[in-house]
């Protein structure tokens, strides 16, 4: 009870509270960023296992292990770095929005419920 109690005297919990925050801005049409960073999440995940499955495929059938154990790594992580971009252009904005909703609606049952 105190936790909740303290968590909820918070700057970022009660302003969320007493904004009501809510999902509207996922109303929004979104920018060209955003557009950008889906983009670059969607373009990782379709370099990364298809890609290094492929790698592993050719490296077979050239008989070249060395070509999947260099270069497997270096797909996953140029993967990596694409998501992370993505992550970056699109995924600040609405990330803030959903964990201020989120935090709202948690704290409000919470409270609501006794704890």
């Amino acid at each position: 009870m105190k936790l909740i109690a303290r968590i909820a005297a918070t700057n970022y919990v009660r302003s969320a509270i007493e904004d009501k925050a809510d999902l509207s801005p996922f109303k929004q049409k979104p920018t060209v960023r955003i557009i950008t960073g889906v983009l670059a999440i969607g373009f990782s995940f379709v370099i990364c296992w298809p890609a290094i499955s492929a790698l592993g495929t050719l490296s077979i059938y050239l008989n070249e292990p060395l070509l999947i154990v260099i270069g497997g790594p270096v797909l996953y992580g140029l993967s990596h770095l694409v998501y992370l971009a993505g992550m970056y252009l699109a995924g600040e904005k609405y990330t803030k929005i959903f964990l201020r909703w989120l935090t709202r609606v948690t704290m409000e049952k919470l409270i609501g419920a006794g704890f």
